[in-house]
């Protein structure tokens, strides 16, 4: 570019004519015309330089745009895969929620028509309660106390509880006032009579003396060894006469002999002494059989009663000291006991209880017979 401009200024000074100069070296440079060209051929390389750069910024800037195209382009791919998984997931949640709302509508339907059924039940049922006699509950409730009844006299053989329940149940009735109910009366005095001619015992003063007698067992002298006599036997005699000298002789030897081997002949059955085992052992079972007496009290069992408190007295008089006083009133004790008598003759049945039942299922039937037939 700066020859160009040299070569313009040149040109204009030798057109220029104001001055001699110039066409002085006008003149002189007349010779060298051939410069332009080469000039000229400067300026092709540098247009050729200059179009090489742009072509190639051209071809950068192409590129450049190309891949970021391409980057673009898979960017956009990658969103719009993006968008059909989130599309995808989202109908998945949608038809999930709809799954969801709709067994949540018919747990809820369901649940209401529950709810729908109790409370017609409750209706129903508070209709049948208005529909009944107040007095009804009087008569279940005597229901109730003969049942219990029952249960003291054949499962705890307790005839004096099942009489007052049975009085209490007889007092319900009455207050119901209901000339129909006189039979069923008149049954629960009959039960009530049977009840209290039963014999009363004292199971409680029975078992409360057995128990101190348990207590005592361990203080009871152990008897010694018991020796029957031995039987006497005669001894014979030396007699004064010189003419038995023979007989004295043999008899003087005899006794002689007998001095060192002493033999008695004993008749009849000797008591050993007791280990301290088979003492505790004894110790044990008399207070068993004591226990045994116990719980044929409470159940009523006067065969078992009786049998427990004489082998308990056996015992006793075979192993025990019988000349010391606390064996001695040990042994009383057993003798009362076993006089008295525990069974007890209790009814087979209540003849009040089926005639209560009886009753009650009548009025109920009569009541609920509306209903159903409404219902229907």
């Amino acid at each position: 570019m700066t020859d160009n401009k040299n070569t313009d200024t040149k040109q204009s000074k030798a057109t220029t004519p104001s001055s001699p100069d110039t066409h002085a070296s006008h003149s002189k440079a007349a010779p060298n015309k051939p410069k332009p060209a080469t000039r000229s051929r400067g300026g092709l390389i540098l247009g050729a330089v200059a179009i090489a750069i742009a072509l190639g910024s051209s071809g950068w800037l192409f590129y450049h745009g190309h891949q970021q195209a391409t980057v673009l382009q898979n960017t956009l791919s990658a969103q719009q895969a993006q968008i059909a998984r989130l599309e995808q997931a989202l109908n998945d949640q949608q038809q999930t929620a709809a799954k969801v709302r709709a067994q949540v509508i018919d747990d809820t339907q369901t649940r209401l028509a529950q709810q729908d059924n109790t409370l017609k039940s409750l209706q129903k049922a508070v209709a049948e309660v208005k529909g009944r006699r107040p007095n009804d509950w009087l008569l279940a409730e005597a229901d109730y106390l003969i049942r219990m009844a029952g249960r003291k006299i054949w499962l705890e053989h307790d005839a004096q509880s099942a009489t007052a329940l049975m009085e209490a149940a007889d007092h319900r009735i009455a207050q119901l006032n209901d000339p129909s109910l006189m039979p069923i009366r008149q049954a629960m005095a009959d039960d009530i009579t049977a009840l209290k001619a039963v014999k009363r015992i004292d199971r409680d003063g029975i078992v409360l003396r057995l128990t101190s007698m348990q207590q005592q067992v361990e203080t009871l002298p152990l008897a010694n060894a018991v020796i029957p006599d031995a039987i006497e036997t005669e001894k014979p005699v030396v007699s004064e006469s010189v003419n038995d000298w023979q007989t004295n002789l043999t008899t003087s030897v005899k006794d002689f002999v007998d001095n060192f081997v002493t033999y008695r002949k004993r008749d009849g059955n000797v008591v050993p002494l007791l280990s301290p085992t088979q003492s505790y052992y004894l110790q044990e079972n008399v207070k068993n059989k004591l226990d045994q007496a116990m719980r044929a009290v409470y159940q009523g069992n006067d065969a078992l009663y009786h049998e427990a408190l004489g082998m308990a007295k056996d015992w006793t008089l075979r192993f025990y000291n019988q000349d010391a006083t606390v064996t001695e009133r040990f042994v009383e004790q057993i003798d009362a006991l076993d006089q008295q008598r525990i069974g007890i003759d209790l009814p087979n049945k209540l003849k009040s209880q089926a005639l209560v039942s009886d009753e009650i299922d009548t009025r109920l039937r009569r009541d609920i017979a509306p209903l159903t037939g409404g219902q229907s």
